[in-house]
């Protein structure tokens, strides 16, 4: 009898990641000519949100770029990302709160579901809270819908752990 193999569709943050690029960009800001007396800040609270804060728009803009570039070259993916509309604080000062996307929204995961109910492959896909485990018979079909879904788009970047055979 054939055993079932199956793997996992998460979308995960790396915090530690975060945590680093946050440290990089700190020191950035603070050693360039055009910011260093712009009282900006870079803080993670918690663990899904980054708080931004600078004198203006326009430093908070620098800001969010050297954040971005650090982010990245950290590996972590700016679609996992969601940035709030900049607000004022005291005096002159803005502020932005930057949200983590973990894990995946439901509606993304039926969008998955169905991408992968359409490619006619024999597999079945189910949403177990905010992961898609995907079932088959046959490891080529599972290479073929990973393959498939890294195409798509779906809003988060796409990690696939737990490939298993049973």
């Amino acid at each position: 009898m054939a055993a079932d193999n199956s793997f996992d569709v998460v979308s995960k943050v790396e915090l530690q990641e975060v945590k680093n690029a946050i440290d990089q960009a700190t020191k950035e800001v603070g050693a360039r000519f055009d910011l260093k007396n712009s009282k900006s800040t870079i803080a993670l609270e918690g663990t899904e949100t980054i708080q931004l804060a600078s004198q203006d728009e326009y430093t908070l803009k620098a800001v969010t770029e050297i954040l971005s570039q650090k982010l990245v070259k950290r590996g972590v993916s700016l679609k996992n990302l969601e940035y709030e509309k900049v607000e004022q604080a005291a005096g002159q000062s803005v502020r932005q709160k930057i949200k983590l996307k973990q894990g995946i929204a439901s509606e993304h995961a039926k969008k998955i579901v169905a991408m992968i109910k359409d490619s006619k492959l024999k597999a079945q896909a189910s949403i177990q809270g905010d992961t898609v485990r995907v079932v088959s018979k046959d490891r080529d079909v599972l290479q073929q819908i990973i393959a498939k879904l890294r195409t798509g788009d779906f809003g988060v970047e796409l990690q696939f752990t737990n490939f298993r055979s049973n």
